[in-house]
């Protein structure tokens, strides 16, 4: 694709997820897709019809098994934040239809227990997990996302409750 061409194409709308432990650490999956060390908090688009909370909870759902009864939503970022494919994959995800996604992200008290996650999913998207602190997630992030992880973690990470509970 030109670069006049990848220009014209539209950002998919989609939602993420900086689902947070009750030790401030954030979850993070390791792309099953990515052969390099390439971790990702749950993020997805949004089907037609659906509201951007609607998504994020099934995504969360559909990527780690979490239930919506063990999240509390505590923010979202002010705007949509946006990431370009990198060339690569232009025309090879979502069938050439999108430049990137577009998205509206929220940070989530998790309420379960570790055990009640569970990545083996109907159309799995990661083949490991973990908790990691919030200044460590740029760095362990899938390189094309980087800028928009680190818009995310800027606005997010400093609302992110202490181990105390309080906002």
């Amino acid at each position: 694709m030109s670069p006049e061409e990848i220009e014209k194409l539209p950002y998919r709308r989609g939602v993420g997820a900086m689902l947070v432990n009750g030790a401030g650490k954030v979850f993070v999956g390791q792309r099953k897709d990515w052969a390099e060390p390439a971790w990702q908090m749950p993020q997805g688009g949004i089907d037609k019809g659906e509201e951007p909370e609607e998504a994020l909870l099934r995504e969360l759902w559909e990527e780690t098994g979490v239930t919506a009864d063990l999240v509390e939503i505590l923010a979202r970022t002010a705007d949509w934040v946006d990431y370009d494919l990198p060339p690569e994959l232009l025309g090879r995800v979502w069938k050439g239809k999108y430049r990137g996604q577009k998205q509206l992200w929220y940070l989530l008290r998790y309420l379960g227990r570790d055990d009640q996650v569970n990545i083996e999913t109907e159309h799995p998207e990661f083949s490991a997990w973990t908790w990691l602190d919030p200044d460590a997630l740029v760095d362990h992030i899938v390189p094309f996302k980087r800028t928009l992880y680190e818009q995310v973690v800027g606005e997010l990470a400093p609302r992110i409750p202490s181990q105390a509970g309080a906002i």
